[in-house]
């Protein structure tokens, strides 16, 4: 088989889509077979995700997908942290919380009672943020009555093939891997006090996980065989593949609703300046590790301009990006305060911080725009000298991908405070890095990951922002 499409199921925490990518020795495009929105719902007691409704318009992309075009396979990234508990026959036992939901702020030194913080970095290798599912697990009311965790990305595979794994990248986000192995810590897990048989064995991505079911297949109107494989299932971990590096001085920023900011590197940085500086380690495809850090990203954003229209200004995204740009440099906010994690008038908690730091006070909507864009650009580029200081990896170029490469001032502003040379693109990235993982594993390319880069600077229009000196 030289050329064969692939379905790339990819969930971001503010949208999901499923695309179609067609593989050939030549050829790499992607076409878009459903785009849904997402989001965390707010319930009385918290906030959750709709997972029934997400797996619903995933089936309809899947569906519609199958109707264009003769699918060889299927693969699934999702964001991290978050997991559906299943009970000893395989049901789910409830919606899964959102990360955005306040309940395990409050485990963080729970956790760290039972594990001293020092100790739990030199094993996880992770930053300590409130969303980590190490700390969620630790807020559940019920656990010792689940007889799984299955991570989101892990849920949707089983309900589709009913295999039950944990993908090596999504796992690693859970703050329950060894950082250094890639395998579950049997020290965390014991000191947490987890059930036995809650988390299911940690595969790699790129394996063939399951044929879809019979069941599934019918459902979907599909007659011939449907392979899911494993991919970087974090979609993190999928955007990094769709880096389109050359070398491996380069740093990335994977920006969407949160920005992930880092280096690639073969090995964990366990020190005491990288836990102190609050870097994470993650598991990459083909053993890399992505050091990195979270930003806020344009949730900042996105989340503003939900405000404003809710209340009534009518504020169009265009518009007010183009306003920004006009405006002089603006008053900048810490991006990673928690303040800004749940939903709500991020336009006040933006003007308070300002104010709380002692700075200019943002008025109207194209100046808080542009402080957001302004402390974002900040971010990246002290994560960005930070990452390349703590691991001793060069940076000298700056890939920003995800749905931020289209953001022509953000992109800009990103080079200008790096001091480094940005290459915005691709959009996809994350579906790119999903395809291709997929192809290599039915045969149809091969190479390592500069390969797989190769061929998407070969196909995908790139834009280069130099960094300005003024």
């Amino acid at each position: 088989m030289s050329a064969a499409s692939f379905a790339a199921v990819d969930l971001g925490a503010s949208s999901g889509r499923v695309m179609v990518g067609r593989v050939a020795p030549d050829t790499l495009e992607l076409t878009e077979a459903n785009r849904f929105r997402n989001g965390p719902v707010r319930l009385p007691d918290g906030y959750y995700w709709d997972i029934l409704g997400i797996y619903q318009d995933i089936l309809a992309g899947l569906r519609k997908a199958g109707r264009e075009a003769e699918l060889a396979g299927l693969a699934i990234d999702a964001w991290g942290v978050d997991y559906g508990l299943l009970d000893a026959h395989g049901a789910l036992r409830g919606n899964p919380h959102s990360y955005r939901d306040p309940r395990s702020g409050a485990t963080i030194e729970k956790v760290h009672q039972q594990v001293d913080p020092a100790r739990l970095y030199a094993v996880n290798g992770l930053q300590v943020i409130s969303i980590n599912t190490i700390y969620q697990l630790a807020a559940e009311a019920d656990l010792q009555h689940a007889a799984r965790a299955l991570m989101i990305p892990d849920l949707l595979g089983y309900w589709l093939t009913g295999r039950e794994v944990a993908e090596e990248t999504i796992a690693s986000t859970t703050g329950l891997v060894d950082a250094r192995t890639g395998r579950w810590a049997p020290e965390l897990v014991e000191a947490l006090g987890l059930p036995a048989g809650l988390l299911p064995d940690i595969v790699a991505a790129g394996e063939v996980l399951a044929p879809m079911s019979a069941e599934v297949r019918d459902e979907l109107g599909i007659d011939q065989e449907l392979l899911v494989t494993t991919v970087g299932s974090h979609d993190t971990a999928s955007a990094v593949v769709g880096v389109p590096a050359t070398g491996s001085r380069f740093g990335y920023v994977s920006c969407g609703t949160w920005a992930l900011v880092g280096v690639e590197l073969d090995a964990p940085v366990l020190t005491d300046a990288s836990r102190e500086a609050n870097f994470t380690n993650e598991r990459g495809v083909d053993g890399t590790i992505r050091y990195l850090r979270n930003v806020m990203g344009l949730w900042l954003l996105s989340e503003s301009l939900r405000w404003w229209n809710r209340r009534g200004d009518a504020v169009d995204l265009h518009e007010v990006l183009r306003a920004a740009a006009d405006l002089p440099p603006g008053p900048k906010v810490d991006s990673t305060d928690p303040a800004f994690l749940t939903p709500g008038d991020m336009p006040a908690r933006i003007v308070e911080a300002c104010r709380d730091a002692g700075e200019r006070v943002p008025q109207s909507p194209p100046e808080i725009v542009r402080c957001i864009l302004d402390s974002l650009a900040a971010a990246f580029a002290e994560t960005i000298d930070q990452a390349e200081r703590l691991s001793g990896q060069p940076v000298e170029v700056v890939h920003l991908v995800g749905g931020g490469s289209q953001n022509t001032l953000l992109c800009q502003l990103t080079a200008d405070a790096c001091r480094r040379p940005v290459v915005a693109g691709p959009v996809e990235a994350t579906a790119l890095g999903n395809v291709l993982v997929q192809a290599r594993t039915h045969g149809i390319v091969s190479g390592d990951l500069p390969a797989l880069r190769e061929r998407i600077r070969a196909t995908v229009a790139l834009t280069r922002y130099e960094p300005r000196t003024a």
